[in-house]
């Protein structure tokens, strides 16, 4: 019986934090369980001790009443201590299971970030600001945001999870107004292994993760930016089997619904394999039909003077669509190497028309990104990374870029007119290739706060990033940012 007790009060003891112990890492929580496991030993071991002397004492000392006996472990005031805590215990279980705290994790960051573009002759601070405002580009993507992340593990492994990033985040950059990075729910099916999952997901391509808590530097690499998808909705699988991961969706990409006269999904999937301790790879693909930007413009009819589709056989409708790409990282000690290469094309998507039949063609492009960082001391880390994108086919176009493009450098170039002193559209039907050099350095604070500071060369093959001050185009731009994270 008091055996019994000694480990109800190691349960009660362990349940009436519980609301602390979900806000500990699970080392410290695994830490306190062992220290308290290792209490229980030793108030086992007395009583064991009691019980062996009262059993070689004379029968006449167990014969006394026994309210004089020993209580081991334990006086009547703390047996008093214990009963109250017992209750207090059940009552706070109670309460937060009452409330759906059970399972439930909140977290989030901020990051202020002041950016200065050269060509765009801008330098200022970035935050919160509408992407619908100014359109997603490598100076103005997913930093400057705020993120609050709700997870839920509900009773059987089902998981839902609510990402919000107001203005700045996944769901604003394919629909004006949409402040939901992520809305899913994971649900196992015959065991934890093998789960269920639908909602809008974001993309999960390349070794670059999208927020700021994950992203070593402030912009993020061309790749990323210009030949990924950024979220999709639908429905699939996702398959735990040793170092493997596998899951697959079939869903709308870039798309909470899909318009009039378009049904066809695309397949979307990613494979990840942890080699060992260090070091491992995955692959990501993307088939099927999505949005095509290009067959959508329009022009005015000269006779009417009312707006119409350029291309009235194919506005509005999605094009066959086909990406791939391969990613590995190795991470040990105070090195980190990461690295990416990418494929994909577009059918009816470049941004040249057949000079001679006037029909859309189709945009095709590959790419490379490489990253290394060295950790100087356990604070402050050196970064650099190098990225390039081959982007010459018909004109150029990329993953929703079908026009020339001169903040972000994509497209055909300009070539200057002596004889006119004006600008214009370079008529040779190849698209720009792009790279960028990045340098950076990060610096933890503490815990919860990293400062960041990065120097971007962005250059390419021809005129193609305007320079807003006298509406020229260079072949290079420079860039140069700080931020601060600060997460919970």
């Amino acid at each position: 019986m008091n055996a019994l007790k000694v480990t109800t009060l190691a349960l009660a003891l362990a349940a009436a934090f519980p609301v602390v112990a979900q806000a500990q890492s699970n080392k410290e929580l695994l830490n306190e369980l062992r220290a308290l496991q290792k209490r229980v030993g030793e108030l086992e071991q007395k009583l064991k001790a009691e019980e062996a002397k009262s059993a070689a004492a004379p029968t006449a000392a167990a014969a006394a009443p026994a309210a004089e006996a020993v209580q081991p472990g334990m006086t009547p005031d703390q047996q008093a201590e214990f009963n109250r805590i017992a209750v207090k215990a059940e009552a706070l279980e109670d309460a937060r299971d009452a409330s759906g705290l059970r399972g439930l994790k909140i977290s989030g960051y901020v990051d202020p970030t002041f950016i200065y573009n050269q060509r765009q002759d801008r330098a200022g601070f970035q935050f919160l600001n509408q992407v619908g405002d100014d359109g997603y580009n490598y100076d103005n993507g997913y930093f400057g945001m705020g993120q609050l992340d709700i997870q839920k593990e509900m009773d059987g492994g089902t998981k839902w999870r609510l990402t919000l990033q107001p203005n700045r985040g996944v769901g604003e950059v394919f629909s004006a107004g949409n402040i939901i990075a992520e809305a899913s729910v994971s649900v196992p099916l015959t065991d934890l292994q093998t789960r269920f999952i639908a909602g809008q997901i974001p993309d999960w391509s390349g070794y670059e993760y999208l927020p700021g808590t994950q992203n070593k530097l402030i912009t993020h690499n061309l790749l990323f930016d210009f030949t990924l998808p950024t979220a999709y909705t639908g429905a699939g699988l996702e398959l735990t089997s040793g170092k493997w991961i596998v899951k697959g969706l079939l869903a709308n990409m870039n798309a909470s619904k899909k318009n009039s006269g378009n049904k066809a999904p695309v397949l979307a999937y990613r494979v990840d394999y942890a080699k060992g301790e260090f070091n491992g790879f995955g692959f990501a693909g993307v088939h099927g039909k999505a949005a095509n930007f290009r067959s959508g413009e329009t022009t005015i009819d000269p006779t009417t003077g009312e707006e119409v589709p350029l291309y009235p056989d194919e506005s509005g409708k999605d094009s066959a669509l086909n990406l791939f790409e391969l990613d590995g990282y190795f991470i040990r000690g105070d090195w980190t190497v990461q690295g990416q290469v990418s494929f994909g094309q577009q059918k009816k998507a470049a941004i040249y028309a057949n000079a001679d039949t006037g029909e859309l063609q189709d945009a095709r492009w590959w790419g490379l990104s490489g990253l290394a960082a060295y950790k100087f001391t356990p604070q402050l880390e050196g970064i650099m990374r190098a990225d390039y994108i081959n982007n010459s086919k018909n004109g150029g176009g990329l993953l929703g870029y079908t026009f020339s493009d001169g903040r972000n450098g994509i497209g055909p170039g300009f070539v200057y007119d002596d004889a006119s002193g004006t600008w214009s559209e370079d008529p040779d039907s190849k698209g720009s290739n792009r790279y960028a050099l990045t340098f950076g350095l990060g610096y933890a604070f503490n815990l919860n706060t990293a400062f960041k500071m990065e120097y971007r060369y962005d250059g390419s093959n021809k005129h193609v990033f305007e320079n807003v001050k006298d509406g020229s185009y260079k072949k290079d731009n420079q860039l140069f940012g700080v931020a601060t994270v600060v997460s919970f």
